[in-house]
């Protein structure tokens, strides 16, 4: 029998993968979660509602901006939405933090901030054990840090923060109103924030700049050219040559939103959205996550097979287990020796309060003796 002809090669579907992921991902959408990070008024409110042309998060009252200044607490905020786009559905989280460094001092105001992202990393790794994994995952996937655009450089407690969120997060610096510094002071605003960034080895997010296209390629090294992004946020609808554009009119012009030659808005739209908003999610898995959870496994002896680190952590916890013996027994003996010691001082308050009756009979008896003595010579004199 001969085998059957072949005209060409023949398709088996495997081409199809792709169009099986969209339509996956289509239906399921994704979570995304934006947290900001910065002093109060620098504009962060004003540039999540303009980055997604929406209400997303209400103004506060200037009269309650400071509201809350003498408690020193600084806050988490989540605020969720639905973003739907051409089909496709997004459930973003946006996470405020109201209160940090808004006080005289500001020592560990970004506590509750690093606690928030741990324990977010930690609920997603509980989860993990348990049949059912399906969670609610608050992982930050984007940290935008907001820095005064005072034209000098980052102050210590930009610096400190900074490098304990790049460990936990995928840290992205923004210089805040951008409309207030002129195009030279901002260029050298950037190198020294640049140079500082360097100089306290503050890891931020850098996307991949190489890639088989070129216009990406060129779009990623105008990215990474232009961090840390400038920014100018409004959400009204200015006149510019007769068209309507997002900006803010001022006696000597008008300030573009997504003018390139204004600010960074539209570069750092497109790293947050546009085109790294999957580098942004897989990196806080793949990265972040996977940082805390090997640090959390190896704390617990379960990650690693080294023999000697093995031996070394079970000394470690026979020493603890001896040393808490000890210290059981030593409270144990101190507890017998002030209970023995109570006993004999009870005993000497004892003997002293019957040796003080016994004093006191004795002066009575010599009082009574002299009482009588006095009568005996009185009747002698008469």
């Amino acid at each position: 029998m001969a085998p059957p002809a072949t005209t060409g090669p023949v398709s088996v579907g495997i081409a199809n993968l792709p169009n099986q992921r969209h339509k996956i991902v289509s239906r399921k959408g994704a979570s995304y979660n934006i947290m900001v990070v910065g002093e109060s008024g620098l504009g962060k409110t004003t540039f999540i509602n303009t980055l997604f042309t929406a209400l997303m998060r209400d103004y506060k009252r200037p009269e309650q901006r400071f509201a809350k200044q003498l408690d020193r607490t600084v806050q988490i905020d989540v605020v969720r939405a639905d973003i739907e786009e051409k089909g496709f559905n997004v459930r973003l989280s946006v996470i405020d933090t109201p209160g940090f460094g808004d006080y005289a001092n500001n020592t560990d105001c970004w506590v509750p901030i690093v606690q928030f992202l741990d324990e977010q990393h930690q609920h997603i790794l509980n989860h993990e054990t348990v049949p059912n994994r399906k969670t609610d995952d608050l992982r930050v996937h984007a940290c935008l840090y907001f820095i005064q655009p005072t034209g000098h450089t980052l102050k210590p407690l930009d610096i400190e923060v900074m490098k304990q969120l790049c460990t936990r997060v995928n840290l992205i610096p923004v210089i805040a109103k951008a409309d207030t510094v002129t195009p030279a002071d901002m260029l050298a605003f950037k190198d020294r924030i640049r140079d500082c960034i360097s100089t306290h080895n503050i890891q931020v997010f850098t996307p991949a700049v190489h890639s088989e296209d070129e216009d990406a390629t060129r779009r990623n090294t105008s990215i990474l050219a232009a961090m840390p992004f400038s920014v100018i946020a409004s959400e009204n609808d200015v006149q510019v040559n007769g068209q309507s554009v997002r900006g803010r009119q001022y006696l000597w012009g008008v300030a573009e939103v997504e003018n390139e030659a204004h600010c960074d808005f539209k570069k750092l739209r497109n790293l947050l959205i546009r085109t790294h908003m999957h580098d942004l999610i897989t990196s806080t898995h793949d990265h972040h996550y996977e940082t805390h959870r090997v640090a959390k496994l190896t704390a617990s002896g379960r990650s690693d097979d080294d023999p000697a680190l093995q031996a070394r952590r079970g000394f470690e916890a026979k020493m603890k287990e001896e040393e808490a013996e000890l210290r059981k027994k030593f409270t144990e003996q101190v507890r017998l020796e002030e209970n023995r010691f109570r006993q004999w001082e009870q005993k000497l308050i004892s003997e002293r309060d019957r040796l003080n009756e016994d004093l006191d009979k004795q002066h009575s008896l010599v009082k009574q003796l002299e009482e009588e003595l006095e009568e005996i010579i009185a009747a002698r004199k008469r």
